[in-house]
């Protein structure tokens, strides 16, 4: 809304003079996203480490915990507060995945614009080829080829069962049981590390579930006071490791058939900024 109030004059200037206000609008939006797409991926390409997502904590959640509502402990159950504004409701339902994230940033900008557009808005192929400067056919192979890649983000797990899952997994790092912790990650597990070159992370995946557990448990030896907490992240259960009420690292987890099969970290302390108002929440 700030966006378009800022341009509300130019926009009714140029509206005197195209035929479709909205169309334009979303040609301008979808050429300038496309830009941006471009530069971050620029930008990516020099990134100490491997890049991931920004981790997004449950405003509501938060929000509830600083004012006494919902303090809740590392053994409490995962899930925020029910928003009482509808609004928020519908954001909180919408929330993307972090495995949906990663198969996003994989997407050239220009699948990404498409398939957005598309799939998700659905805009005809004729709109799109305006932003994206193609035919209606390229643009068609480019939403098909999103598409593909989309498709494996598998459809996440119950919440309930993922909740389980992270809980667990707390329990297991807690108590340093590297069996507990294999038994509960998929043979096949990959976990990936986001430090930006700022902070110590692995700099390459780790894989399987074994090695993901005795690395895990490597750091909690390294890291006396390090709590693990369970926690909303990007509208799913997920695991955040604190230290003198400092979140350090926050995590998803893909879960599938009760197992872990995919752990992205994030310790970026850039990526962590909006968790820093979680610092005076009880534990």
């Amino acid at each position: 809304m700030r966006w378009v109030s800022a341009v509300g004059v130019v926009v009714t200037w140029v509206a005197k003079e195209i035929e479709s206000p909205g169309a334009w609008l979303t040609t301008v939006t979808g050429r300038i996203c496309l830009d941006l797409l471009r530069s971050a991926r620029a930008r990516r390409e020099r990134y100490v480490g491997v890049w991931l997502p920004d981790p997004l904590p449950d405003r509501t959640e938060w929000e509830h915990a600083a004012r006494g509502v919902h303090a809740a402990g590392p053994a409490d159950p995962v899930g925020p507060a029910r928003p009482a504004d509808p609004a928020d409701q519908i954001v909180l339902d919408e929330s993307v995945g972090m495995a949906l994230l990663v198969v996003l940033e994989s997407m050239t900008p220009a699948e990404r614009v498409a398939f957005v557009l598309h799939d998700v808005f659905r805009y005809p192929f004729a709109e799109i080829a305006d932003v994206l400067g193609r035919s209606s056919g390229a643009c068609k192979q480019l939403a098909a080829s999103a598409r593909r890649r989309a498709g494996a983000a598998r459809a996440p797990e119950p919440t309930a069962e993922r909740a389980e899952v992270v809980r667990h997994v707390r329990q297991a790092w807690e108590s340093k049981d590297i069996a507990a912790l294999v038994g509960l990650l998929d043979p096949g597990a990959v976990m990936t590390a986001d430090g930006g070159g700022v902070v110590g992370a692995v700099l390459h995946p780790v894989e399987g579930g074994a090695r993901i557990a005795q690395y895990m448990v490597a750091i909690a030896d390294r890291a006396p006071g390090l709590e693990l907490l369970e926690r909303s992240v990007n509208g799913a259960p997920g695991p955040v490791a604190r230290r003198d009420g400092v979140v350090m690292t926050v995590a998803a987890f893909d879960v599938t058939d009760g197992h872990v099969t995919r752990v992205w970290a994030i310790r970026n302390p850039e990526k962590l900024r909006p968790w820093a108002s979680t610092r005076s929440v009880g534990n």
